[in-house]
């Protein structure tokens, strides 16, 4: 990450954040951000989900801008700390826990890779096999696994109840390891 603006102490960030200005955001972003995305990626493991932290802890942070004296802390610390307890909230969340069971696709092999010493499998596709699925089932693990949705997204998207959303997932996967064993 490139720094785009001149040095700007933390009291002077503040400051621009105090009154709600843009660019205290942005420079905040361009002093505190990359050192910040790789404190939330030790902690949540993937990028993904540490950009949805950072920028939660950025708004988090111009939210509660007030909260913070200059006097009586530092900013950094000020900020790993927001960091820290967003990117534990995001761990303990039902949407985490979920992604991370979907997560279970990778380990779907995607090549002629050896399953057992003497055997290979042939060449496997998990976008085509997920596209031979029910289109009801295919349709939510395709918006969940290969665009990134949570369910919570993908109920609102479609406009269908959390409950079967969840199902969906289920019956999907169910249905793709019946696939996949044949």
């Amino acid at each position: 990450m490139r720094n785009t603006f001149p040095n700007f102490t933390d009291k002077e960030i503040i400051s621009l954040l105090l009154n709600k200005e843009q660019q205290g955001i942005d420079l905040m972003y361009d002093k505190y951000g990359e050192y910040l995305f790789g404190f939330i990626t030790q902690i949540v493991k993937r990028d993904d989900l540490a950009e949805l932290v950072l920028q939660d802890t950025f708004l988090k942070v111009w939210n509660k801008i007030e909260s913070f004296n200059i006097e009586k802390g530092v900013f950094i610390t000020w900020l790993i700390s927001i960091a820290r307890n967003t990117a534990i909230d995001m761990i303990r969340s039902k949407d985490y826990k979920q992604t991370i069971k979907l997560l279970g696709l990778e380990n779907i092999p995607t090549g002629k890779e050896p399953m057992v010493e003497s055997v290979l499998i042939d060449y496997l596709d998990v976008k085509d096999t997920v596209s031979k699925l029910n289109e009801k089932c295919s349709v939510i693990l395709k918006l969940v696994y290969f665009k990134g949705y949570t369910c919570k997204e993908v109920a609102e998207e479609l406009d269908i109840p959390l409950g079967t959303v969840k199902s969906r997932i289920r019956k999907g996967f169910k249905d793709l390891r019946k696939l996949i064993e044949r």
